[in-house]
């Protein structure tokens, strides 16, 4: 900086005014490397004396400035370094201004550097790192006053690696982010600004590492001393000296808080640089899952842990306990959702298997009604579990795995034969016993009730106005989740039972049967069969009239037409209507496009239901709603063989119409190997029959998704009786616990308080089994200190255990502290906060009490 620069500068802030009680201005200028010794001997200042201090003239100067010339305006040019202690202007200088024209001061002063000779001499021999000004804007964007070298030195390198945290992880994970050893960007800077030495010195201290100073390897220790915290040094064997047990605690969490940050995605191509550098996959498939499953560190884990399931399952080489067990324990690690689908059908195949074990000596009843209560109480859980591993897999079918995919396809193949093979099969011939006799001659089960009776013995006796919705093939495991999810989503009296649907289980027949009638009967028109409602047609057209004809105050409208109807259009629709008959085609309709898209479309039912049910009651006013079906469906997801079909010859020309599951033929017919169904056609001179068992009739139409015939997936049609409970009901406020959604709760299990291990384990109750209107809820806990600053990682608890046995619904989880220093008389506390933040956070008092714990580190000492 030119003299003549600093002179006017300095007159500048003389000619300010002065403070308050102040009668002049004494200004110290600084410059303890004598840069401007020379120029400023013949300073000179038009409102200001100059003073030139020295070695030998401090005394004397002190007694000008505070005796001689107390009022004069002084510049002090001080060259000399003194400490504090010994300063003879340390008063003076408390109540004067300081000035310093340096480059190297106004650089400090501008980064907020305390400006002590230590500090001064770091920044003049890091200058080719200081001397751009955006470099410089970087440290001075922090917010804390540099004022150890230690700190000035994690600045300098959080700069480079482009950190806003000036702490060692956020540095390390920057370089390991920047590619590898050759390509790495930050690595060239660290080495052009003369700084690798203070990165290197940081990476030993923090991580133990010191082998070389390449990145890949320094990756390597970092992301293989993380796995150790966790796994066995079995599975590590033989590559000891790639990674540290002693510092695995800073890499772990290092590793940890990466992955379960939003940013965790950023660490897959590290994951995989590793697991392939390493050969990790091959290492890890020679170990139990045991050894593996309680790491998370790495994508290649879970990948590892599902082969194994999947391959175990096909061998029935593993309880279906461990199974579900390990899957739920994966439920928390950090790359769950992106094999979430896998895990999901693996678990549902351990339900099956489940089923299985405590069902296989069953299905021998004596009557259909035992059978059919069986059915509708406990077997229909089995098409559950088939649906949702469907549900699974056709996510598989939309994304690639390449390591995981063709198992998972076996697991498909080995499901289609627990289920179809063994459940279809063994359910079908058991129920074809039981009904038969009574199909043949009436066409009804006895002790059943009956569809055809529907608008008479549910819709007529609801008090009020009601709403009938009508979903298309919606079978009754379908309608099961469905009430449950109402049950748990609203306020209400919700409640399932099934009736018998009525023979053939196709549309036209079960849609006239829920009306209202006197008489339902069929004619033969343009050679197919019609089915008439007292004398009338019923098909879409024809139902409002049917349905007014039996109470004037009826309407029967489309689901699409209502649901896109905006709210004055949908109240006015419905307006003095007693009976809403509204009809919903979601799951049947999606057959025709693609079979294979069945369970999918169960699930749009499912949500389109609830979200109607939800514009009833709220925009409508609604309280009484009636959920129920034409019919259910079988299915099942690989091609049939041709023993699943049969063949029509014997009976092709007595045929009038016919489906894969049912025929309507002529009077004359006498098929061999169907099962003759008396029906409404009798009447008509027409016989039905229906194939026993699950197998096809030949013909044209889908083989997968079938109904018409007398399965109970296809005749138990389900009926959903909803009473919505408006705010102020008088039900409502006397059962507020009954109807209020409750998140299960969970508590701290383990007596012992006293941690004495940087690895731990806590284990947890869940207070409430999830069921009625107790849902689940997902937990996290983590161990913090007085001042709320967590020391330990987060583990998550998902709390949704359907057991009602006590010992059923524990929980334990592994904590690891962070590596720090912890004080036996300090008090710390286990917190554990919901997931939602609904609820209070439940705070436990701990005490930390171990021996040689790390201290926090010194990285440049």
């Amino acid at each position: 900086m030119a003299i003549e620069d600093i002179k006017k500068e300095l007159e500048q802030r003389f000619a300010e005014p002065l403070d308050e009680f102040y009668k002049r201005r004494i200004i110290f200028w600084n410059d303890e490397d004598g840069d401007f010794k020379e120029e400023v001997t013949d300073l000179e200042l038009s409102n200001a004396k100059v003073l030139i201090l020295d070695e030998s003239n401090q005394f004397s100067s002190k007694k000008l400035l505070s005796y001689d010339d107390p009022n004069s305006n002084y510049l002090v040019y001080n060259p000399l370094i003194v400490d504090p202690e010994h300063d003879w202007f340390l008063d003076i200088k408390l109540y004067s201004d300081e000035y310093r024209a340096d480059q190297t001061s106004r650089w400090m002063q501008d980064m907020h550097i305390a400006n002590t000779p230590e500090l001064r001499k770091e920044v003049k021999y890091y200058k080719g790192f200081f001397n751009a000004a955006s470099r410089r804007k970087l440290i001075s964007n922090f917010d804390e006053v540099i004022d150890k070298k230690s700190l000035l030195y994690m600045s300098i390198l959080s700069a480079i690696c482009g950190t806003k945290e000036r702490t060692s992880e956020s540095i390390i994970k920057s370089v390991m982010l920047a590619g590898t050893d050759l390509e790495n960007s930050i690595k060239m800077n660290l080495l052009k600004y003369s700084v690798s030495d203070l990165f290197w010195r940081m990476v030993h201290s923090a991580t133990g590492f010191n082998i070389s100073e390449k990145i890949d390897d320094l990756t390597n220790h970092v992301v293989l001393s993380a796995i150790s915290r966790t796994m066995s040094s079995d599975v590590l064997s033989g590559i000891e000296s790639r990674y540290s047990d002693i510092y695995s605690g800073y890499c772990y969490d290092l590793i940890f808080n990466w992955i379960h940050s939003e940013d965790k995605n950023s660490f897959k191509p590290i994951g995989d640089f590793v697991t392939s550098n390493l050969s990790l996959a091959n290492r890890f498939n020679q170990f139990d899952i045991s050894n593996l499953v309680d790491t998370d560190v790495l994508p290649v884990i879970d990948e590892v842990i599902l082969t194994k399931l999947m391959h175990s399952i096909i061998a029935r080489n593993l309880d279906t306990d461990s199974i579900m067990s390990v899957v739920e324990k994966r439920r928390t690690s950090a790359w769950y959702e992106d094999y979430s689908y896998f895990y999901e059908g693996i678990y549902q195949v351990a339900l099956m298997n489940k089923f299985y074990e405590s069902h296989l000596n069953d299905f021998h009843h004596v009557t259909a009604k035992d059978m059919w209560d069986t059915y509708t109480s406990d077997y229909y859980q089995m098409d559950s579990y088939y649906r949702e591993f469907h549900n699974a897999f056709s996510i598989c079918l939309q994304t690639i795995h390449p390591s995981l995919d063709d198992d998972f396809k076996d697991i498909a193949d080995y499901v289609e034969k627990e289920y179809k093979n063994w459940y279809l099969d063994k359910l079908a011939t058991n129920w074809n016993k039981v009904i038969e006799d009574d199909l043949s001659s009436t066409g009804k089960i006895t002790g059943l009730t009956q569809q055809t009776d529907f608008y008479q013995d549910v819709v007529k006796k609801i008090d009020g106005k009601v709403f009938v919705i009508i979903s298309d093939a919606m079978r009754y495991d379908v309608a099961h989740s469905l009430a449950r999810q109402l049950e748990i989503e609203t306020k209400a009296d919700v409640s399932i039972s099934a009736q018998q649907g009525i023979f053939p289980t196709i549309t036209k027949f079960g849609m006239a049967a829920l009306l209202p009638h006197k008489k339902l009967e069929t004619v033969v028109q343009n050679d197919s069969v019609k089915v008439l409602v007292d004398g009338h047609a019923s098909e879409m057209s024809d139902r409002d009239g049917i349905l007014k004809s039996y109470s004037e105050n009826s309407v029967a409208l489309k689901y699409k037409d209502i649901i896109n109807m905006k709210r004055d259009e949908k109240r006015a629709a419905v307006k003095g209507k007693n009976i809403v008959y509204i009809y919903h085609d979601t799951i049947d309709a999606s057959s025709h496009n693609d079979e294979s898209t069945v369970f999918d479309a169960c699930n749009k039912a499912i949500n389109e239901i609830k979200n109607l049910v939800n514009v009833i009651c709220n925009d409508l006013q609604g309280v009484n709603v009636v959920i129920t079906s034409d019919h259910g469906f079988l299915y099942t997801y690989q091609e049939l063989s041709e023993e699943d079909k049969m063949e029509r010859s014997s009976f092709k020309q007595n045929i009038i119409e016919q489906g894969r599951r049912y025929v309507i033929t002529d009077n004359e017919a006498n098929p061999d190997f169907l099962m003759p169904v008396n029906g409404i056609y009798n009447d008509a001179n027409m016989l039905g029959f229906a194939p026993r068992e699950n197998i096809r009739i030949k013909g044209a139409g889908g083989v997968n998704f079938v109904h018409g015939g007398t399965s109970l997936q296809e005749m138990c049609v389900p009926v959903i009786t909803y009473k919505y409970l408006r705010s102020g009901y008088k039900a409502l406020r006397i059962n507020k616990d009954k109807y209020d959604t409750k998140q299960v709760s969970i508590a701290l299990l383990s007596s012992n308080r006293k941690i004495s291990n940087m690895i731990f384990n806590l284990s947890f109750y869940q207070k409430e089994a999830v069921k009625d209107n107790y849902v689940p809820c997902t937990y996290i806990a983590h161990i913090e200190d007085a001042m709320g600053n967590e020391v330990s990682d987060r583990q998550k608890i998902i709390a949704d255990k359907t057991s009602t046995v006590a010992k059923d619904r524990e929980f334990k989880c592994t904590f690891n502290l962070k590596s720090q220093k912890f004080n036996n008389t300090d008090t710390y506390y286990l917190v554990i906060i919901d997931e939602e933040g609904k609820q209070v956070p439940i705070k436990e008092e701990v005490q930390i009490d171990i021996a040689m714990a790390i201290d926090e580190f010194d990285f440049f000492s």
